[in-house]
Order: structure tokens, then C-alpha cells, then sequence
């Protein structure tokens, strides 16, 4: 695929012309706190395909700055990823923390210029007195503490002298700055916790504005490019390596718009959730977006790296449709994968007038795929057809088997049926039909005309497998969380039959004729019992569901932009002054904020529900989402609730007295009957349970019940803990806190017998 003169690339490309740099050098640069998903594909592409394209150099560089959160099995995962996708890094993978002490005397120097110090505030402290977007930030006393003193109180918090939290290193630059980034921004923390690098070496770390530019810089990085929420981070960026008085060249960070995709979620904690809570099998369940779930799904690398390029790179983010990317990997897959047979939902043939055994040569891909290659298909007079191809009493316009049409078994013959063989409730368990000895495929002289062919497998040497059918794992396009998850996201199948070819053939994809593309499952995949995943269908099967919603008039707009022709509408002046507000001084995420900022009622409704609870992200959530929709069903003037109800609710939420599934319950109630969240509460019993006492019972139970699977674990089959965690909160009714459910089914299963 032809890569697109992108903006990205234009600037690497002006600035190697004006000589600026000699060589270019990118950097991936991942916090190892999670399993790289999609988003992080195209940063890979972009990073690692520009420094290729302009014969320059990629760094793989993790940002181990919070110890708190971070993983080897993390930093795994990432450079499986790049190397997966068929990128090669420059030299060795590289670490934030390889630059520590590096670092460290960077922010000493920073003292020493009395442009940084020691700040005592409190986090509630130095929150009020940044200020906000209508009103100045006001510097803290402690920023006038001389440079010995600040030297002095920095080498105690390297040295571990005082608590988390107690002090924090600043720099200091303009409390009036309208980039409320730019109000003397932390650039050290107090982090008493153990590195799974440098152990308890350090007991302070940079924070990522500051180490961020600083390991660019110090790895001779050329071109920063990063995601567009840290657009407003560039001006820190540019001050600390402009104020250290570096050698030039230095780098300069530019931003890209990061890559979103409906039916789906991208953030680590919502990724974390569905992992901690047992929504999902592990980090590489298929139907999740990580690059782990791609990979063990069947997509090919080349099929996530031709959709990343194919998508482009922009500079104002957007909803990219789930069907690009499966249309990557089916477009991928044609010219690549064999074509054989596998009857879903068997049912029994006898070919009455067939006797004896043959192989019939048939070729593995159609004649328009430039490759070759055949097998040899059994046959007998015992067959399996799928049940779809028989039907007693046909629709209009049915051409398979029926009493009275016969059919063609592709690449075999023409068969009709002759009886039909029923159980004793009546089930079509068999059917007895004839064969025609000259129609046989390539050389028929039986003049019988048929209008189709149907896939078929014989009986004895075909092979029973389980085929995993995955869907969306959300049923809405933009999920808020697991309460959105879609019951039939997963559908399996344990009695499906392929031909011989496909079990003995080296290939790990196939496509199954009518079906789909599969892939031989890497996990769960053995001789005894021949798992396959479905990668994708052969044809967009939400494709109709999208004509639909264009048909019924429902609007496809994202909560993220309005367009007009295809161009995103600018906010007002108003509404940018919300924007800016929501994203800084709140921490909003941006497309929440968007959709606050550009609705007068909504906004006046999430400040008003802000005013009884001060949680802003938790309320702004549930105000863009579901108060939107029940405000552009009913309108402000019918709502059953009032901004003090979402507060109510939201307030439970946090105290963990319920769930957010059972908030998603207690919504519904309150649009209904107009109740006080905290009665319905009440009456219907939905407190959650966190006391381990009450949980411990439905947890020995959940064990009780599945001792080959407690077995399973404890001999090493880590991704069933998800199982025992998704059971006992079943058996809790969704009442039981995740929280304690995980920690006592960890205990349990890990107690030595």
C-alpha cells in the first residue's frame, strides 16, 4: 500500500531538507501499565514506518515513571507487539529508568537557576491554587524557599525521608498562564514503591512532562509525536529544554489525532476492568482491541498495519467504523488462505444408491487467487450437509435441497432427496437421497440443471471441532462500560465437522466456505479436541444494521464532533471557554467535554448535579451518556430526575454501596417512576456487598462446584481466575464488589493443599 504525504511526514520532510537534522529518529515510547491495544498500533506504524521511510532509526522506549502500576509481563507484551507488527527498534529496548540519575541532576540544575522548588502544599492545596480557566493561579508560599533549602528538602525525598505526598518538586514558570499546564507543573513525586527495574533505588519520580522530553532528548530523538491530549503538554515540552540550555539539535514534539473505533473501548482502565472483573478471558481474549486478542483471533500483522495506513494520519480526532478493520484482515485473507469445507450445524445423508470409496480432486483456492494447491476428498455414501441446505418447505427463491429439487455437492454430484427420517419428536435426524453416477463436477453428461452447490463433509474421516464465533463485544457504538457489553459476543460451537485437509495441513488459517475465515485457536488447540476462532465473517454482516439506521433517520453522530459537509464545526467562544475548563481544570476526557461544551442544558445540568458531589468525571460520564439521550427523548421539562438524583447516584457509585451495573439499573428506575436513587436502593436490594464474610461462601461454593477447573489453575491454567470471579458474581446477582471478589478468589485458589 502507497503510504499518504501525511503532515507528519511533510514536516520530517522539510526538515531534513533545511538540513535540520542529519538523521531522523522517533521513539515509541509506552507506559508498561497494560497491553498495547489498536490505538497503540498506529503509533507504532506512524513512529517506526516515517523513521523507515526517511532511512532513519526507532527507539522502543518505556515510561517506567509509576511504579505503582507497572509490569514486566507489560513490557513483554509491548515488544511482542512491535515485533509482531514487523518492526525492528534501534539497538536495545530502553527505559525512562535508564536515565534516572540523568534526570535527577537535570532537576537539581533546575533548582540551582531557581526555576524549580520544593513545594509543601497538600494535593487539595495545589489544586486550589492553580486556579482556573477564568481566574489566575496563585504560587504557592513555598515557592520562595532559597536554593540551598530546595536542594536540601530534594535529596531528603530521594533519600526517602518523607512520606508519599508530603513534598513535590515544581517548576516555576507563570501562575497566570492561560495553559493552566503551564502553572508551575509537578516534576517530581514522592513514590515509595518497589520498580520492577531499580528496585528501592529511587523513592521520587519525574512525572511524564518532565522525563518525557528529557529521554528524547537524551536519545537524540529528532520528531515527538504524540496523541493529540498532549497538545497542551508541547508548551512544557519546549520550556524545560529550552530553560536547561541544551546543545542543539533538540527535538520538538508534534501531535497526531489518536485512533478511536466504535464497539469498542481503548482506555487501560476500562481494558483493566473487563480483565479484573472476568468479562472477558484475559488480556488476549479475541474480542477485545489489544494487539495480544488481534494476534490470537487470526488477524495478520499485515492486515493491522495496512489499516493503520489506510486510515491516515489527521489532526482532529474521529470514530473510525469496526468494519475498516475487519475489511483489512477479509481483504488481507482472500488471496492468502485455502478454501475447504465445514458443516456447522450437521445432518446425516445416505446416499442409497452409492457403494464403495473415492477421492475427488479439488482445488484449494478459485481461479481468480493467483495461487495453487488441491486436496483429495473423500467420499462415501455417508455424508454430513449442513440443515440451512435442506428445507421441506422452501421460500421463494430457495435453490438447495429440497423433496423436490435436487442439488450438487461441490466438487462431487448431483444428489436428490429420497426420504426424510424423523426422531421420536418429529426432528429431521436423517435423509435418505440418490446420487447421479454421470453428473459427477468437470465431467457431467447428466443434463440435469441445478441452480447451487453445497459445502458437505463425509461422515467417517471427517473431524469433529469447536468453532468460537465472536461478535462485538459491545452492542452499542459508543460504550461507556460493561454495562454496555453484548450478551452474544461469544458464541461457541462443539459440533461442527471439517474435512481431513484442514486438520492435516500445516496452514493455521482457512477459509471455511459460506462461513467465514478461521483461525486454528493457539491456546486451547490439541489433537483430541481441534479448536478454531472465527477471525471475521466473508462479508460485512453489521452492514445492513448501518443501511438501517441511515434509512430510519437515526443520526450517526459521535459524541465527539458535529460535521458540517465533512467538516468539523468549530466550538463558539462560549463553548471553547467550557471545553478548555472541563478538559484542564476538570480532567475530562476530551469527547465527554466536547459533547458538555456544545449542549447549553447539559451543561447546565452537569454543574448543578457538580454542586451536590464533587467528582467530576464520574457525573460529566453519565451526563453525556445517559441524561443526553433521556434529554433528546423527553426533553428538560419531562425528565423524571433532577441534577441532585445523578449526584445521589453517583455519590453510591464512589462509596462502593453499589455497582456501576447496578447504577445502570437504578437509572432506569428513576426515568420510570421519578424515585429517589437512594430509596430504590433500598427497596429493591441492590446494596453492594463488600463484607469478605458474606462473599466467602458463594466463592467456596463457585469452587466447590468446579473442582477440575480449581485443578486446571493450580496446575497452571492462570486465564480460568476470570471464570471463577464471572460465576461468583453471577451467583451474587452483580451484587457482589469485583474489588473483593477478586482478592478472595485469589486467596482461595492460591492456599496450598
Amino acid at each position: 500500500m502507497k503510504v499518504k504525504r501525511d503532515f507528519l511526514r511533510k514536516i520530517v520532510e522539510e526538515d531534513l531538507r533545511l538540513g535540520k537534522y542529519k538523521k531522523v529518529i522517533t521513539r515509541f515510547p509506552p507506559e508498561p501499565n497494560g497491553f498495547p491495544h489498536i490505538g497503540h498500533a498506529k503509533s507504532i506504524s506512524i513512529n517506526f514506518g516515517i523513521a523507515k521511510e526517511f532511512g532513519g532509526l526507532c527507539n522502543l522506549r518505556m515510561d517506567d515513571t509509576n511504579p505503582t502500576t507497572e509490569d514486566i509481563r507489560y513490557v513483554e507484551a509491548l515488544k511482542d507487539a512491535v515485533k509482531w507488527l514487523g518492526f525492528e527498534w534501534n539497538g536495545d529496548v530502553k527505559y525512562t529508568s535508564d536515565y534516572f540519575a540523568q534526570l535527577y541532576e537535570y532537576a537539581k540544575k533546575l533548582i540551582k537557576m531557581k526555576k524549580a522548588y520544593v513545594d509543601s502544599l497538600n494535593e487539595d492545596e495545589i489544586k486550589e491554587y492553580r486556579g482556573s480557566v477564568t481566574t489566575h493561579g496563585k504560587r504557592s508560599k513555598y515557592a520562595n524557599r532559597s536554593v540551598e533549602e530546595n536542594l536540601y528538602l530534594f535529596e531528603k525525598m530521594k533519600e526517602g525521608k518523607f512520606r508519599d505526598g508530603e513534598h513535590v518538586l515544581r517548576a516555576k514558570i507563570d501562575m497566570t498562564s492561560p495553559n493552566m499546564k503551564m502553572r508551575d507543573p509537578l516534576l517530581y513525586r514522592i513514590r515509595r514503591k518497589y520498580h520492577f527495574r531499580t528496585k528501592d533505588s529511587w523513592n521520587i519520580y519525574p512525572m511524564y512532562d518532565f522525563a518525557h522530553c528529557l529521554s528524547d532528548y537524551i536519545e537524540g530523538i529528532t520528531h515527538s509525536f504524540c496523541t493529540l491530549e498532549f497538545e497542551n503538554n508541547r508548551e512544557i515540552y519546549d520550556w524545560i529544554l529550552d530553560n536547561l540550555d541544551l546543545k542543539s539539535p533538540r527535538p520538538y514534539q508534534y501531535e497526531f489525532a489518536r485512533l478511536n473505533i466504535n464497539y469498542t473501548v481503548m482506555s487501560k482502565r476500562k481494558l483493566l476492568e473487563l480483565v479484573k472483573g472476568g468479562y472477558v478471558d484475559g488480556w488476549d481474549d479475541p474480542r477485545l482491541p489489544t494487539i495480544a486478542a488481534f494476534k490470537r483471533r487470526g488477524y495478520t500483522p499485515e492486515s493491522i498495519v495496512n489499516f493503520c495506513e489506510s486510515i491516515g494520519v489527521a489532526k482532529a480526532n474521529s470514530v473510525v467504523d469496526m468494519s475498516q478493520l475487519e475489511f483489512s484482515i477479509r481483504d488481507d485473507l482472500n488471496l492468502k488462505v485455502p478454501r475447504v469445507m465445514c458443516v456447522v450445524n450437521p445432518i446425516k445423508v445416505t446416499i442409497e444408491n452409492y457403494d464403495g470409496f473415492e477421492e475427488i480432486d479439488a482445488p484449494f483456492f478459485p481461479p481468480d487467487v493467483p495461487k495453487e494447491g488441491s486436496r483429495k476428498l473423500p467420499f462415501s455414501k455417508e455424508i454430513y450437509i449442513d440443515r440451512d441446505d435442506f428445507s421441506e418447505n422452501p421460500p421463494k427463491g430457495y435453490f438447495r435441497l429440497t423433496p423436490f429439487q435436487p442439488v450438487r455437492l461441490k466438487y462431487a454430484y448431483i444428489i436428490s432427496c429420497q426420504k426424510v427420517i424423523r426422531d421420536a419428536q418429529g426432528n429431521i435426524k436423517e435423509i435418505v437421497a440418490r446420487y447421479y453416477p454421470d453428473s459427477k463436477s468437470g465431467s457431467d453428461t447428466s443434463g440435469i440443471r441445478v441452480k447451487s452447490a453445497i459445502h458437505w463433509v463425509e461422515l467417517k474421516s471427517s473431524k469433529r471441532v469447536e468453532l468460537r464465533i465472536y461478535d462485538r463485544l459491545f452492542k452499542c457504538e459508543n460504550p461507556k462500560g460493561v454495562e454496555d457489553l453484548n450478551p452474544n459476543s461469544l458464541k461457541i460451537i462443539k459440533n461442527a465437522f471439517v474435512e481431513p485437509s484442514v486438520i492435516n495441513s500445516n496452514e493455521v488459517r482457512f477459509q471455511f466456505e459460506r462461513e467465514g475465515y478461521f483461525y486454528k485457536e493457539p491456546v486451547d488447540y490439541c489433537e483430541a479436541n481441534p479448536v478454531f476462532n472465527k477471525i471475521v465473517s466473508l462479508k460485512d454482516s453489521w452492514a445492513k444494521k448501518a443501511e438501517f439506521r441511515q434509512s430510519s433517520n437515526i443520526s450517526k453522530k459521535t459524541n465527539t464532533k458535529e460535521q458540517i459537509d465533512g467538516e468539523v464545526k468549530p466550538l463558539t467562544k462560549e463553548e471553547q471557554l467550557l471545553f478548555d475548563r472541563y478538559t484542564q481544570e476538570l480532567k475530562l476526557n476530551s469527547e465527554v467535554a466536547n459533547t458538555l461544551a456544545r449542549d447549553k442544558n447539559l451543561a447546565i445540568f452537569f454543574e448543578e448535579a457538580l454542586k451536590e458531589f464533587d467528582l467530576a468525571p464520574a457525573i460529566a460520564n453519565i451526563v453525556s451518556n445517559e441524561v443526553a439521550r433521556e434529554l433528546k427523548q423527553k426533553g428538560a421539562e419531562r425528565l423524571s430526575f433532577e441534577p441532585k438524583d445523578i449526584a445521589k447516584l453517583v455519590k453510591m457509585i464512589d462509596k462502593e454501596l453499589i455497582s456501576t451495573k447496578i447504577a445502570k439499573q437504578v437509572f432506569e428506575e428513576m426515568c420510570k417512576s421519578g424515585d429517589d436513587p437512594e430509596d430504590i436502593v433500598k427497596r429493591k436490594d441492590l446494596m453492594q456487598i463488600s463484607e469478605p464474610t458474606l462473599i466467602l461462601p458463594i466463592v467456596d461454593e463457585v469452587l466447590a462446584n468446579n473442582p477440575i477447573n480449581v485443578e486446571k489453575y493450580r496446575s497452571g491454567n492462570k486465564k480460568l481466575f476470570g471464570f471463577f470471579v464471572g460465576q461468583v458474581l453471577k451467583l451474587s446477582g452483580g451484587k457482589a464488589n469485583p474489588k473483593v471478589v477478586n482478592e478472595l478468589v485469589e486467596q482461595k485458589l492460591n492456599i496450598k493443599l
